[in-house]
Parts: C-alpha cells; structure tokens; sequence
C-alpha cells in the first residue's frame, strides 16, 4: 500500500496544498469559479499553493494567481443526442473517461492534499471521481468538501439526475462539508433531494463569490453598454437579438462592447463580425478577455445571460442588468434570473412575457439607465462568499480562520 503523508507533514513545514476538482465538459464558469476560489485561499499564505484540475480546452488562456497552478484533463465534448466523445484524442468515452479518473487519482496521491474542493459534480464526468474518493477515505487525511452554486436545476429534474448518478449516496458518504455558494434566502439549490439532516447539518451557506478588478481601470472613454454571453457556446440567440437592436434603431445608445466568449467561434462569429462592421462603430467586437472584470468596471450597464460567474459580476460591479437567461438543457439560468428579478436585483427578458424581438431588447437597452443598481437591492449583504470560504477552508485545514 502506498505511503501516506500525513497534513502538515512535508518538510516539517504546514504548507497548506487544496486541490480542486473542476470538470468542466462546457463552458467556462466552472474553471472560473475554481480559479476565484483558489486566488481567495492562496491570499496572504506564502507556504499554500492550490492546483485546478479542469476539463476546460481554453484553461491555457487564464493566468492564475501565484501558487496557483492548473492541470488540464482531457476533454470530452456533449453530442445533440446528449452523449459524450473525447475532443481530440480518438478514444470512445469509457477510455478517456478512465484516463481522466487515473489522472485525477495521481494527483491526488502526489499531491497530497489538504482540502480537496469538488465543485457541483459529487462523483465526478461519469463517476470518474468516484476511485480517487475510495482512496482518500482509506488512505488520506484530505478534507472533502462539495461546492455547490446557488441554482442547480428545477427540483424534479436535478433530484432525478443525482439518482441515476448516485450523487445522494456520494454526498452522504464523502464529503466533510457542503459549501453553497449563495444565500439560502435566495434559493436553496438541494430542495427536492432527499440529503439527510446529518447532511444538511455539514451545509454551509457562503453567500455570493465576490469579484474585482485586477488592475486599477482608467475611466472610460465613452459610455458602453457590455454586452456579453459567458463562455458564448450557448449566446449566439442573446448575441444575434442584441445585433438585431443597434440595426433596427439607428439611435440607440450607449454604444455596445461585445465580448463573444472563446466557445462562439467558427461561421456563426464570421456572421456576427460582418454586421458589427456595418454598424459604424457603434459595437466594437472581441472573441474573448481573461480580464473581462476591467469591462465590467467602466460599463454604464451590462446585458448578458445568467450564468452563476456572470450574476456574480453584475452584483460585484454594481451594474443594471438585463439577463437573458438560456432554457435548456437546464433551466439554472431562469431560475436565477426570475428570482433576482423579483429581489430587484437586475431585470430579466423574459421569452414569454416579453418576447425575443428586436423592440423588446430595444426597451430593455433604452431602459437600463432607470433601472436601480443592486446595491440598491441590498446585494453588497450578498457577497461575502470568499471570506466565508477562506474561513471554512483554513478551519478544515487545520489553521484557523
């Protein structure tokens, strides 16, 4: 059996090490979340150091914050049919599915992990989790914790999914402690899974990961309204109604900064670049910014779809809002949406009372400057998500707040 090392024991020295388990099949709010965490962990501790496992094809683009390194995990790619393939290694899934559990149970082992963070998945892309999880209650003294976003999924559908993935059983059975990135007043992501109290018992509400800039922002030069669809794999329809706003009204402002997101590429960007061109500057265009926290700074309004990072911002920066939140494969996006509309955090666009028209995107533009700012709304009571982390994670670690 492999030699364990003990925390606290590596050089005689209480480096702390956590490792995060981010995995990342679409998108970027995984990555970027797991990234968030690490830079508030790592803060202020010379001897910590913190490594992203991730899924993500584009983690190369990021920098990361100093003791933060990343390990990229092969990544697989969701088919329409909603099956799995690897991206590029010509492997079917079960194979790269088991190259990604060894990769992950290596690190661990090498590593030797104080904390280990699992965001959202209990057992990991197809239980690939699940080997590494054995192994730590056997051999290792690494604290387990399940971050969880504020909204997962419609009750019914998420209590259905965490069955056929035994994501009930996972979380009863390996995880030290729950940390919910939200407000329970806001939405309680669990409800409709069948947790035990005992469970429940090791839940911890964080609140809302707060963001800033990494830079001091020099002022704009023009009032612009952000426009940005995430990690754009699903914006192309918000993008498409935005474009579809600054053509039909010629007088429409503030001007727009798009900001495609690395996964809205190909002939769909080729499209969307040639009718930015002919609008005359009016929107400026770019396929992606690591730093899109600087955007959000100098914006007089963000529109955007609601994704968990995304909302994060909007209340961090204090900026009006209009959400235009996806439907499927999840309704995560409404969810939140609808429920911060009704705390008067943001406005949403909302398909069947407003309607997806150019005139409705036109309203909501023209609109924003009336709109309160969250802060408002009472959002800054919201945002005290890292500092609830860094003080749970230190004290599972050993170190105190």
């Amino acid at each position: 059996m492999r030699q364990t090392v003990s925390n606290n024991a590596r050089n005689g020295k209480p480096a702390r090490r956590v490792l995060f388990y981010s995995h990342d099949t679409f998108g970027l709010g995984h990555l970027r979340r797991s990234r968030a965490l690490a830079a508030a962990l790592m803060d202020g501790d010379e001897d910590a150091s913190a490594i992203i496992l991730t899924g993500s094809p584009v983690a190369g683009r990021f920098t990361f914050p100093k003791g933060v390194d990343h390990i990229r995990l092969p990544g697989v790619t969701k088919l329409a049919d909603g099956s799995y393939v690897a991206q590029t290694l010509g492997l079917d899934i079960d194979e790269v599915t088991s190259l990604r559990a060894g990769l992950i149970r290596t690190a661990i082992e090498e590593y030797t992990p104080d904390l280990l963070i699992v965001d959202k998945e209990p057992t990991g892309f197809r239980g690939e989790l699940l080997p590494s999880l054995d192994w730590l209650r056997e051999n290792g003294t690494t604290k387990v914790v399940l971050g969880l976003r504020d909204v997962l999924d419609e009750p019914e559908v998420l209590a259905a999914e965490w069955e056929r993935k035994g994501a009930v059983e996972a979380t009863e059975t390996y995880y030290d402690e729950i940390w919910v990135y939200g407000m329970r007043d806001v939405y309680d992501p669990t409800k409709g899974l069948p947790l035990s109290q005992a469970t429940h018992d090791r839940m911890h509400w964080t609140g809302y990961l707060r963001r800033e800039a990494p830079d001091e922002v020099p002022p704009a030069e023009e009032p612009y309204v952000l426009i940005t669809p995430g990690g754009g794999g699903d914006g192309a329809a918000m993008v498409s109604l935005v474009l579809d706003a600054y053509e039909q009204d010629p007088d429409l402002t503030p001007n727009a900064k798009l900001i495609y997101g690395p996964f809205l590429s190909g002939d769909v960007r080729d499209a969307f670049d040639a009718r930015v061109a002919k609008l005359g500057g009016r929107v400026t265009a770019l396929g992606f910014d690591s730093r899109i926290e600087q955007l959000y700074v100098g914006a007089e309004g963000v529109v955007c779809m609601g994704g968990y990072n995304t909302f994060c911002e909007v209340l961090s920066f204090d900026k009006r809002a209009v959400i235009v939140p996806r439907t499927v494969p999840r309704l995560e996006q409404w969810i939140r949406a609808s429920r911060a509309e009704e705390l008067g955090l943001v406005r949403m666009l909302e398909e069947t009372r407003d309607g997806m028209t150019p005139q409705a995107m036109i309203a909501a533009i023209r609109n924003l400057p009336h709109q309160n700012k969250p802060s408002q709304a009472g959002a800054d009571g919201l945002l005290d998500g890292l500092d609830v982390v860094v003080e749970r994670g230190r004290a599972l670690m050993g170190g105190g707040a």
